[in-house]
């Protein structure tokens, strides 16, 4: 019998189940993927695996940066009654300290794209921050653009708001730790990816406090939460090709008008999707990935 059948979250977001411990808790990424704030009916083989063992990759590599929530992540740490799902856990399970989370997404662009290049396209600006005119598709930017936003309920939209929002939000000290922590979290795993081959157009991080101590956390720098571009094929002034999700984004775009329920996913859209975050897990960490599943 499954995790999910036998012990029930105490909480479930779009991938991630939840499971409260007392003084700690239980992440389990799934293979879920949503589109467009829907959770969609198809899984993603291994994609639950890829966004916890690529978020302790960069834990780890990104420590010395900002310290981070994690507990432990092999299985002999599990609490007795979910031993049993060992097998059904290994590889997508964090056990992490409990955090006073900050009510704010925090985003950081660092080339041109999606919702950030619609809207410099209408008006110039990404988020209502002026940007230099003659920008195109994937343009990169001089510096890398921390554009916030408000964490939406299931089933809501996110909601861009300015840095001054998150002033009001949680307070002028913290809202200044955590736009300079993001944006440093973001350039150093931006080096570090270009020297693997890959671009980290944008992505976005959690933030919680664990004793006064602003500390990362959730999932870090996933094809979930980021837009990962090839640098061997880039080239500005069209969509890039992408080791993240946008491949079914692109695919629902152009195959469904966006009303009622999203349309399954074709076998190979899913296989496609599946490799493309192997791929990203395997460039990212110069390891060939091998389930831990049992």
């Amino acid at each position: 019998m499954a995790l999910s059948d036998s012990i029930t979250p105490d909480a479930q977001g779009k991938v991630r189940d939840l499971y409260d411990l007392g003084d700690s808790l239980l992440f389990v990424a799934s293979d879920r993927i949503s589109a467009f704030d829907f959770v969609l009916a198809d899984t993603i083989p291994y994609k639950g695996e890829v966004l916890t063992r690529l978020s302790l990759f960069w834990f780890e590599l990104l420590r010395d940066i900002t310290p981070n929530h994690l507990i432990a992540t092999d299985v002999a740490s599990l609490p007795p009654r979910f031993a049993p799902f060992a097998s059904e856990l290994a590889g997508r399970f964090m056990l992490v300290r409990k955090a006073q989370m900050f009510p704010v997404e925090c985003i950081v662009r660092g080339y041109l794209a999606g919702s950030g290049l619609k809207e410099y396209q209408a008006q110039g600006t990404v988020c209502g921050i002026a940007l230099p005119a003659g920008l195109v598709d994937a343009s990169k930017l001089e510096q890398p653009l921390y554009t916030p936003s408000t964490k939406a309920e299931l089933g809501e939209h996110d909601e861009n708001v300015s840095f001054e929002a998150t002033v009001e939000l949680v307070g002028a000290t913290h809202a200044a730790a955590l736009r300079e922590r993001a944006i440093a979290v973001y350039s150093a795993a931006r080096d570090y990816a270009a020297g693997r081959g890959i671009i980290i157009a944008d992505t976005k991080f959690e933030f919680g406090l664990i004793d006064g101590q602003i500390v990362l956390a959730d999932e870090v720098l996933t094809p979930d939460s980021s837009r990962f571009w090839p640098a061997s094929e880039y080239v500005p002034g069209a969509s890039q090709p992408s080791f993240d999700k946008q491949f079914v984004r692109d695919w629902l775009a152009a195959n469904w008008d966006m009303q009622g329920t999203p349309p399954r996913l074709p076998a190979d859209v899913i296989a496609a999707t599946s490799a493309k975050y192997l791929q990203a897990y395997e460039l990212l960490t110069g390891e060939k990935f091998v389930s831990l599943a049992g």
